[in-house]
């Protein structure tokens, strides 16, 4: 079994984020870029997958810039068999929206014939958790999101999912959409031979044109704020001074 897995290249999650003085966006002026943690995530366990006998052969897929050739060599690295690259944009300011992502995907799904897909359950840079799930809606493939725990079993994915009541057990017949949670695994670090030998697996690159697939933008940013600064905390002497306090500002 072929297993797909989606990257995206975002700002390092260890980097603080600014916003542009003008407030039409992120600043992403030598700022460190990364894979998206989500996306490693989906990587390992595919890996891992492969590990076990699974699967067959691991496919990274990035859909960006140019420059996501880093993110895919970084999969490659952790253990991907091979990586697309579909260079979607020149300008690494543009964020190519959700459901061109899907399109895509759902074009490269066609082209590969993975029996599993499995993806970041979102970006940290935009937040939208929504590529999984227009993508099992235009394969029509069953789905399976924020995974904790992932069983493959003859044609059948038995997953444990987050929810907000704690825990989801389902099955999902195969081919099918899975997007990984943070509890799924832990990434392994790639090896420096690892590395090496990355640079030499094959990274195929193509364009939107290719699957016939238009990334013109639907939504407009209007505008990008930081969150207000926390105002600091109030030393207080005993509970009676607190109630007044709280009183004061309305908290009660």
């Amino acid at each position: 079994m072929k297993v797909l897995v989606p990257v995206k290249r975002v700002i390092d999650y260890n980097v603080k984020v600014r916003v542009k003085a003008d407030g039409s966006g992120v600043d992403l002026s030598n700022v460190k870029m990364s894979m998206n943690p989500f996306d490693e995530i989906a990587v390992e366990e595919a890996i891992r997958l492969k590990e076990k006998g699974a699967a067959s052969e691991v496919v990274a897929v990035s859909i960006g810039v140019k420059q996501a050739q880093e993110t895919l060599r970084t999969a490659l690295a952790m253990g991907a068999d091979r990586a697309i690259l579909v260079t979607a944009s020149e300008d690494v300011q543009t964020d190519i929206e959700p459901l061109a992502v899907a399109k895509i995907l759902k074009a490269v799904v066609d082209a590969e014939a993975p029996g599993l897909v499995i993806a970041g359950k979102q970006a940290i840079d935009n937040d939208m958790n929504a590529t999984g799930q227009m993508l099992a809606a235009l394969l029509g493939w069953g789905q399976a999101t924020f995974a904790s725990e992932l069983e493959i079993s003859g044609d059948v994915a038995k997953v444990t999912r987050e929810v907000d009541g704690g825990l989801q057990v389902l099955e999902v017949k195969l081919p099918a959409i899975v997007t990984a949670d943070l509890r799924l695994n832990e990434p392994r670090y790639a090896s420096l031979p690892n590395i090496m030998k990355a640079k030499k697996k094959p990274l195929e690159e193509k364009t939107p044109g290719d699957y016939g697939v238009d990334v013109t933008p639907r939504l407009k940013v209007v505008k990008t704020a930081e969150p207000p600064v926390r105002k600091a905390g109030v030393m207080v002497g005993s509970v009676d001074e607190l109630v007044a306090k709280l009183k004061e500002t309305g908290a009660i």
